[in-house]
């Protein structure tokens, strides 16, 4: 029995790697382009997601929120991003 538990969850560990292998470069995507400001490749970053239109509203209303900040606050989540990024750097 605590054999079938252990194949079990390493199977469920696997899927669920391979899951967030896949999400992070869509979540930093959508991020980057939140931050960023331009409403043109937000639209395209949701595109890729498959976002509802009550998500894409909700996602613009918080790229607004991000506009009114300066430059350099802006800049603040990208570097918790890259500070917290699970991948090692080089």
């Amino acid at each position: 029995m605590k054999g079938t538990l252990l194949v079990l969850a390493l199977l469920v560990t696997r899927e669920l790697t391979f899951e967030t292998a896949e999400a992070c470069p869509i979540f930093y995507r959508v991020v980057s382009t939140v931050v960023l400001g331009s409403r043109t490749l937000l639209d395209l970053a949701l595109e890729t997601v498959g976002t509802t239109e009550r998500e894409k509203a909700d996602i613009e209303k918080l790229q607004d929120c991000y506009n009114e900040l300066g430059f350099l606050d802006k800049l603040k989540p990208l570097k918790l991003m890259v500070i917290y990024s699970p991948h090692p750097p080089p």
